[in-house]
């Protein structure tokens, strides 16, 4: 048997394991370890005196791939972007947002709703966990909504809508699991998901407020805010904006060359790296949360909760990268990508279809394990789609270079994560929302986020009809 047979056969058993229930880390760990036993067994002809020596192989391929690709400076991004969210929490930073919002934008029909998606997109500038987010506020704003009149399912839908702008707008935790798996540079991508992230939140509120209009008494507005009161909160809402704009001048330092404090040159190269900016953006929100009154089993909880979510998502990462290598010796990706790249249509048209089998996935499986599982193969497919890796924006299909195409795709196969959050039955937002509120059903939460996928329809079609959207703010760096 040829060694992309084996790779075709191990994946469909993975596949198989996910679907009867098995974690995507174990099956993928699993179905990775077979592989290459199987791949080794084969090159010794099936020799049954040589099995013991293939298993010896594949144990140590396999056993060196955790260590070798997890200890990399760029995976403690994760948890110190989770940590900033919980801290940010306890701190008392998203109650102080969602004021904030609700006095300055309440008034818009459905206001308050509009309030949320904006106070969940400041949420989401200082945590990349998109669960966090749902949780946070689930527990904020669906009250206030409800006290006003609000259907209690819409409610919930915007929460768990909003929750999933946090895999856009930086830090994302799922932007830095892509750039690890595609190889790419994880400072691109974070600065390229700002304004597709911002644009989102846009939509969102867009819709919401058209909504609002066409339907009677759908979010009632609020009113009677003062200019006085607008301007009151804004300052402990500031906190958030200034650990933002602390990261992205660390960074990325958009100020020019000639700029000059002294004699000490501000201007020109970052002060550090994504992962340093990351730990400054924590120790400056964990400072916050002890000025705010945090208490010990506050900070105890936050560094728990942390510590589970990055636990589980490196959990993932280790059985994937086992699959992925095996992937490498059935030169599975190869092949997918030369079958892909013959078709006999668009390559506009074949990259739709890819995100459309995206969205049906995400019905399945959760974004993360999606995401994993999938880029390995789709990734190198899509690069030769364009022409290539290191293709000139003058010789590629889709009008840009190699590494700007790595980075329009991250954003929008991010965008399909993003909608796979809401879509049922796996829906791990609105199961977060509805465990948060015990008089909501998973069902009403569901119901609840219907329109907004129409407005992720919309945002996905125009990041790919205007991939200007996505490129102009890296392009700049």
């Amino acid at each position: 048997m040829e060694p992309i047979e084996i790779g075709l056969w191990v994946s469909g058993g993975m596949v198989l394991l996910v679907v009867l229930g098995m974690r995507v880390a174990f099956a993928a760990g699993l179905a990775g370890l077979l592989g290459l036993i199987w791949i080794f067994w084969a090159k010794f002809g099936y020799d049954p005196e040589r099995f013991g020596k293939a298993l010896t192989i594949a144990v140590k391929t396999a056993g060196q791939v955790p260590h070798s690709k997890i200890s990399t400076q760029t995976l403690s991004l994760i948890p110190t972007f989770i940590l900033i969210g919980y801290l940010a929490y306890y701190a008392g930073l998203t109650r102080a947002l969602f004021e904030a919002a609700k006095r300055w934008v309440g008034w818009l029909p459905g206001g308050l709703a509009v309030s949320t998606v904006f106070a969940t997109a400041g949420f989401a500038a200082v945590s990349g966990a998109s669960v966090a987010t749902s949780a946070v506020f689930a527990r904020i704003a669906i009250p206030e909504m409800l006290k006003i009149g609000y259907d209690k399912r819409f409610a919930a839908g915007v929460v768990a809508a909003g929750g999933t702008l946090a895999s856009l707008i930086p830090p994302s935790a799922i932007l830095v699991i892509y750039a690890i798996i595609v190889e790419q540079d994880v400072g691109k991508l974070l600065l390229a998901g700002f304004i597709p992230g911002a644009f989102s939140a846009l939509v969102y509120g867009g819709l919401i407020v058209i909504l609002a209009l066409t339907l009677p008494n759908f979010g009632p507005p609020v009113k009677g805010f003062s200019w006085r009161e607008r301007f009151v909160a804004l300052p402990p809402a500031l906190p958030i904006i200034a650990v933002v704009v602390i990261i992205i001048f660390f960074v990325y330092n958009p100020m020019p060359e000639s700029w000059y404090v002294g004699s000490w040159q501000v201007g020109g190269d970052a002060w550090g790296t994504p992962t340093e900016g990351g730990a400054i953006g924590a120790f400056i929100v964990f400072c916050m949360a002890l000025v705010r009154g945090m208490r010990w089993r506050q900070f105890r909880e936050a560094l728990l909760e942390t510590a589970k979510l990055t636990v589980m998502i490196f959990t993932i990462i280790w059985g994937v990268l086992i699959y992925v290598r095996f992937l490498g010796f059935a030169n599975l990706p190869q092949a997918f990508s030369e079958w892909l790249t013959g078709l006999d249509q668009s390559p506009m048209l074949t990259l739709v279809l890819i995100l459309l089998a995206y969205a049906i996935l995400g019905m399945f499986m959760d974004a993360i394990g999606m995401l994993l599982l999938t880029l390995p193969v789709v990734y190198p497919a899509v690069m030769a789609l364009n022409g290539g890796e290191f293709v000139s924006a003058a010789d590629s299909t889709f009008g840009m270079s190699g590494p700007m195409c790595a980075v329009w795709f991250g954003i929008l196969v991010v965008k399909m994560a993003e909608f796979c959050l809401i879509t049922p039955p796996i829906g791990l937002n609105c199961f977060v929302v509805a465990g948060v509120r015990s008089d909501l059903r998973v069902q009403d939460v569901f119901y609840g986020v219907t329109p907004f996928f129409i407005a992720d329809a919309i945002t996905i079609a125009l990041l790919v009809a205007f991939p200007a959207i996505v490129l102009w703010l890296p392009g700049q760096v």
